[in-house]
């Protein structure tokens, strides 16, 4: 397609993790693990919370939408860069970048919300175990959820359609492996100031905020953990509070690392690294945290097997 004497393109290469041949086949062998853990562990979750009547519960309610969110993000990722390893043929067509791109967006912000949702949730229940059920009711958590969904859907659609309107006419080589925001950017010959500044702006407003009210949930968990008499009390609170904040953190601070700096300052190979971390190690790591560790859940998929 001719803009002046520009060409855009119509299609990206993405050159994926490593032009090394000799790397191609380890490392398709290591994400499909990390793939296969993830769609298993996930699919788990969602399974046995919507078949146990005891696990109809706000936090199961918040893990089963978290492990749907966990399926979804990687699967946007994950199977393209499976073949990427494999195959030659690493060209996706400008469409298919720009849907990775949206999804991409919307699934990352959804778990975001959602790892908030699930830290007031368990605030409420350690802090306020009196007032837990009148103030985690059904309503509220059915308001928290589909309002993630929703902001997040509304907020990926306005950046992609951003993305969409500018120009990539000096080349259509993606140093990375998958269409992420930042190199999409840097290779744009279009003004992207605007959407620098709006995505600034979303994680200023937006993930910053969520990530401190997690954090305030966790120092008040935390607080009441340490007035817990029993040494193997405090013991076990702590190990699952140290899990979860752990994989909360390296979530939250790999996604602020890349988006608030400018592009100019950005490091592709830092890029990568950062986006494993947050594309794929972090939906493979939520089910193992969050709940295969969790003795209800364990009985839960013995009884499903059992039967």
């Amino acid at each position: 397609m001719k803009v002046g004497n520009m060409t855009t393109a119509t299609e990206f290469i993405i050159l994926g993790l490593s032009a090394n041949p000799q790397l191609q086949v380890p490392l398709f062998l290591v994400f499909l693990l990390i793939y296969l853990i993830t769609l298993l562990g996930n699919l788990v979750i969602i399974t046995v919370t919507c078949a146990d009547p005891r696990l109809h519960t706000p936090m199961y309610f918040f893990l089963s939408n978290l492990a749907l969110t966990d399926v979804c993000y990687s699967s946007n990722i994950v199977p393209k860069l499976l073949a990427i390893f494999l195959s030659r043929n690493k060209i996706i067509s400008y469409a298919g970048c720009m849907v990775q791109l949206y999804f991409f967006l919307d699934f990352g912000c959804t778990e975001a919300l959602l790892l908030t949702a699930m830290a007031y949730d368990r605030y409420a229940a350690i802090c306020d175990p009196l007032r837990y059920s009148l103030i985690m009711n059904h309503r509220l958590c059915l308001l928290l959820a589909v309002a993630s969904w929703i902001i997040c859907f509304l907020l990926s659609e306005l950046i992609t359609a951003s993305v969409s309107h500018l120009s990539f006419c000096a080349s259509n080589v993606i140093d990375h492996f998958f269409c992420e925001l930042i190199p999409l950017l840097k290779l744009s010959c279009s003004d992207t100031a605007t959407i620098q500044s709006i995505m600034f702006v979303i994680v200023a407003l937006m993930a910053v905020p969520a990530f401190f009210v997690t954090l305030t949930s966790y120092s008040y968990i935390i607080s009441s953990i340490l007035r817990i008499r029993s040494a193997e009390g405090k013991r076990k609170a702590f190990s699952t509070c140290s899990s979860h904040l752990t994989v909360v953190s390296v979530f939250y601070f790999s996604i602020f690392f890349v988006y608030l700096r400018p592009t100019s300052s950005y490091s592709q190979e830092q890029g990568k690294i950062l986006a494993m971390l947050y594309a794929a190690v972090t939906p493979m790591l939520n089910p193992l945290i969050y709940s295969l560790r969790n003795k209800e859940v364990k009985n839960a998929v013995r009884m499903a097997i059992g039967r």
